[in-house]
């Protein structure tokens, strides 16, 4: 008499690999900004979604700065601390101007490496001159978790 085997017939797991692109845990549903708004608006929808930054679009979705917590509190510091008149309330006066943006298709370990090296906390993804999302290290982190089981 013969030894059975009692694992079962084995199946070929399918090998298919975790996506590792930026855009596949980009967000694309963004809180932006308008030039024209009022830094207090910005500050007030900060709080309220719970988002340190954002990026600042005009009319045509095409990317012209972004805004964050740290040009919010410049602002206040600049004029109310010194109790000054407010001058250049407007979200184009405080933003940053020169955004670096990333590329969609980007391997999310060498934005990683980006964000390490650069010291942001968000980078916008532009495609066709249009604002399409934005990945932040926390979006690398979720990224992180859903391929823990693959080999990096």
């Amino acid at each position: 008499m013969g030894i059975k085997s009692f694992q079962g017939p084995r199946v070929q797991q399918p090998s298919e690999e975790a996506p590792l692109r930026v855009c596949d845990y980009m967000t694309r549903k963004l809180i932006t900004f308008k030039p024209e708004q009022s830094v207090e608006e910005v500050i007030v929808a900060l709080l309220k979604y719970k988002i340190s930054g954002g990026p600042v679009v005009n009319d045509r979705n095409e990317l012209v700065g972004m805004i964050s917590e740290g040009d919010c509190i410049k602002h206040i510091s600049e004029n109310r601390y010194h109790n000054l008149p407010s001058s250049n309330l407007t979200v184009e006066g405080h933003m940053i101007k020169n955004v670096e943006t990333i590329d969609g298709n980007m391997n999310i370990f060498d934005a990683a490496n980006k964000f390490l090296n650069q010291k942001r906390r968000r980078f916008p993804i532009v495609e066709n001159g249009k604002l399409v999302g934005q990945i932040s290290q926390k979006d690398i982190l979720k990224a992180t978790l859903k391929l823990k089981s693959q080999n990096w």
